[in-house]
């Protein structure tokens, strides 16, 4: 499910009309990372890594809108920022990675 999840959304991500191509190919990288770092999650925590799938899929969902809503944006990668909270010390790569995307597509949404 988990990787289903991240693959619809670099699906969504490659035929998003209103990413640049560099931004495109920054977040597929980003998103590949994820999806490695929250197979692995999964192994242990499988409800912190549909979270984090879902958070994903949400903020990226709200960064890509023909007409983003900036405060649905906020919140949504408020949650996906949440969704690593106490993982730093075990799965520091993954909150680097939640940090990056979140970055990224708060980015998008400006």
């Amino acid at each position: 499910m988990i990787e289903d999840t991240i693959g619809k959304l670099e699906a969504k991500i490659q035929s998003a009309e209103s990413i640049k191509e560099d931004r495109r190919r920054e977040l597929a990288q980003l998103l590949g990372t994820l999806k490695t770092e929250v197979a692995e999650l999964s192994k242990t925590h499988v409800e912190q890594a549909q979270s984090i799938a879902g958070f994903t899929e949400v903020s990226t969902h709200e960064a890509i809108r023909t007409e983003p809503n900036p405060r649905l944006l906020k919140l949504s990668l408020e949650g996906l920022g949440s969704s690593v909270d106490k993982l730093e010390k075990s799965h520091p790569r993954l909150v680097q990675i939640v940090n990056a995307i979140s970055n990224t597509l708060s980015n998008l949404g400006i």
